[in-house]
């Protein structure tokens, strides 16, 4: 490697004009022989890159025609990492460089431990143009491409983040992605965490990720009406381990608290959670209005109780429940080849007062359904030929439909949620949630771009749909008595 100086040598600064142009004139080739060879029947393109790369990446490693030297120190170490490198290579892929190096050759970076330990990743990107990263490796990637203003990289780093939210870790990684992504404001990363979150909750919750969730983020799941998890107690139970772990101030533990959807549990769970429960013991005083009502919604009748309360708020509004009593699994063998059908039972509603009443629900799925637009017509010739229609237009169609009159339903309406499971890095977790009201018996958009026909498709697990239907029953407010 060169020696460090204060000035450039001669010989480097010879090395680098050549090096410049021949980059320039790579580049000026390559747009000819795309322009030349447009159009020519015989025309071949002959393709080195990848030796060019392998020259580039030898010219990183060996210091070979350096201009520019980057020192990159830790504040806990008097040693620094020496890189030679070359100012066209680093200006080319960021401004802060080009900036750095317009008046000076040798550069003193100071980094955090996390970050020095990839810088040598970092720059072997500015020369190649790719880069293998692990988990634990992309936020520190990230800060490096974002504080040298690298936006190609930044923006691969974050991508590879939103596809790895389902990758197994050992201490969990999508709590803490969040919270970088609300510290350094990408509203599409942290829309992606928060996301997967509230639609795989019931894994995070056993995970150890769990206790690293901020105040915030924890009030922003619990204010979620499409959380996906077992029940509301599961839920409870989550919470309870959280704030003891974490014990935070009365205030916020009491909003907590109060996010919690008491209605949705049954009362021998509640009885059960007031005299066991030493947080709710804590701080009864905060939550007790909100326990007197879950009793009082329990024990009336959905129709008498909403003549004196509010209904549809957020507290009487069920989650994206997997107990039985709310939906059913289907997993659908072959799902590209013909219509199937299907049925299952769920409670009328989530109060005991309807705890003996069920609702039968039958559930039609076809892989290929053809809206209007597509179907076969009669044309005007003489023949009065069908026009063809073509497999690959139809879309898959999901239709669930009581098998109980609405009259049966009186002050109860419903929402239906389809969830659908695809394998991520090996894991089975939740892709899509399609919603729809009882008023609709399908959804518009269900699975509108999946390819089922092909074997590879990403929402088939061993070639089968794998599906969870959830009825959310939804009671309405009627005219109130005055009290």
């Amino acid at each position: 490697m060169a020696r460090l100086t204060g000035a450039r040598p001669v010989a480097a600064r010879r090395w680098g004009c050549a090096a410049a142009a021949f980059l320039l004139l790579l580049l000026t080739v390559q747009a000819a022989q795309k322009g030349d060879l447009s159009g020519d029947a015989t025309a071949a393109t002959i393709n080195h890159s990848l030796t060019l790369l392998q020259r580039l990446q030898e010219l990183l490693q060996n210091g070979n025609g350096s201009d520019s030297v980057l020192r990159v120190r830790t504040a806990n170490s008097d040693e620094a990492k020496v890189f030679h490198t070359h100012q066209l290579l680093l200006s080319l892929q960021s401004e802060v460089f080009e900036s750095l190096l317009r008046n000076q050759s040798i550069v003193t970076l100071h980094e955090p431990p996390e970050t020095a330990a990839l810088f040598e990743k970092f720059i072997r990107y500015l020369y190649c143009g790719g880069v293998s990263i692990l988990l634990h490796q992309a936020i520190p990637m990230h800060q490096l491409a974002s504080k040298y203003r690298v936006w190609g990289l930044q923006r691969g780093v974050a991508d590879y983040m939103k596809t790895h939210l389902a990758s197994e870790s050992s201490q969990g990684h999508v709590v803490g992605w969040y919270h970088y992504a609300v510290r350094v404001g990408d509203a599409a990363l942290q829309e992606s965490c928060l996301q997967f979150l509230a639609w795989n909750l019931s894994a995070v919750l056993g995970s150890a990720e769990w206790g690293s969730v901020s105040v915030e983020l924890l009030l922003l799941l619990l204010e979620r009406s499409d959380l996906v998890l077992h029940s509301e107690l599961e839920l409870y139970t989550a919470v309870e381990g959280w704030l003891s772990r974490r014990q935070p101030e009365g205030p916020v533990a009491e909003r907590v608290l109060r996010a919690i959807r008491y209605p949705m549990i049954a009362p021998s769970q509640l009885f059960r959670l007031q005299a066991q429960s030493a947080v709710l013991a804590r701080h009864h005083g905060a939550v007790q209005d909100l326990l007197f009502q879950a009793f009082q919604f329990h024990a009336a009748s959905p129709l008498h109780f909403a003549k004196y309360f509010d209904v549809n708020c957020s507290m009487f509004l069920p989650r994206n429940y997997l107990a039985p009593s709310w939906g059913s699994q289907w997993v659908i063998n072959n799902p590209a080849r013909d219509d199937r059908s299907t049925s299952f039972q769920t409670q009328l509603g989530p109060s005991s007062h309807d705890a003996g009443k069920r609702v039968t629900w039958n559930v039609l799925f076809s892989p290929r359904w053809l809206p209007v637009s597509l179907r076969p017509v009669y044309s005007d010739s003489v023949s009065g030929a069908v026009q063809p229609a073509r497999i690959e237009d139809g879309r898959p169609r999901l239709v669930i439909t009581p098998a109980m009159s609405s009259p049966d339903f009186a002050g109860v309406s419903f929402q239906k949620t389809v969830l659908v499971g695809v394998r991520q890095q090996g894991r089975v977790v939740v892709k899509h949630a399609y919603s729809f009201h009882q008023s609709s018996d399908e959804a518009a958009d269900f699975l509108a771009h999946a390819d089922l026909q092909k074997r590879a498709s990403e929402y088939l697990i061993d070639n089968s749909l794998h599906l969870h239907i959830i009825i959310k029953p939804v009671y309405h407010s009627l005219i109130k008595v005055k009290k």
